[in-house]
């Protein structure tokens, strides 16, 4: 049985996602403040986590940035914050997605699934994949998932990797916005798009000697984006 922490000061909100998340046959544990559930997401166990921003004791941003420094398992931020820079943060510090209230509990599930069997897939087939993806002096490596610019190692979070990923393992191929959110988030109508970009971004500011004017991940103006085959 597949493993969810719910991390939420609200009890009333804590209680509706664990009964829906428990109906559709998860295990779930909650944790009422960011310490708590810092301690218990890093004690591992959990295939995904349910995090709320806005939470007693350390925050949410801090909470998902140490999560991250030690597991990889999808992190859905929870907020009540609509300003697109929280979420351009919170995606930037390793998140996955967002989702925000009031939600629909059918949703909500819905989103959980769809990530944790994205995660399924992607742990499912690393190892069969391509050792190494290159395009000219960038380098990935489908094993031990580390990336090298000119032999330089950068740090990507868990999105940025599997976007980057999919788009080296298509070179010169044009994806729209809507394309790559379905291929890496899993999902079709449910997301907000600009999170693409946001990744991109991301991605750029990490691999580019100038991400106004990428090398590597382009823009195809109207349409979309490409790794270019170097």
């Amino acid at each position: 049985m597949q493993k969810i922490l719910i991390v939420e000061d609200d009890a009333d909100i804590a209680a509706i996602e664990r009964d829906y998340l428990e109906l559709n046959g998860y295990q779930v544990e909650t944790a009422p403040d960011g310490d708590s559930g810092l301690e218990r997401g890093l004690s591992g166990g959990f295939d995904l986590i349910l995090l709320d921003l806005m939470l007693p004791g350390t925050d949410g941003f801090t909470v998902c940035r140490r999560l991250r420094e030690e597991t990889d398992v999808p992190i859905l931020m929870v907020t009540a914050r609509r300003e697109d820079i929280d979420k351009i943060r919170g995606l930037g510090l390793g998140a996955d997605d967002y989702i925000e209230k009031p939600f629909s509990p059918s949703v909500l599930v819905a989103r959980v699934k769809a990530h944790l069997a994205r995660y399924q897939r992607l742990t499912g087939t690393r190892r069969a994949a391509r050792p190494e993806l290159r395009a000219g002096g960038l380098r990935l490596n489908t094993e031990t998932r580390r990336v090298y610019v000119d032999d330089r190692e950068v740090e990507l979070k868990n999105k940025e990797y599997e976007l980057l990923h999919f788009l080296l393992a298509h070179p010169d191929m044009v994806f729209s916005r809507e394309e790559l959110y379905e291929r890496i988030w899993g999902l079709e109508t449910m997301g907000d798009n600009a999170t693409v970009a946001v990744h991109i971004n991301r991605i750029r500011e990490k691999i580019e000697a100038d991400p106004s004017h990428p090398r590597y991940v382009q823009t195809v103006w109207g349409v979309g984006y490409r790794v270019r085959a170097q």
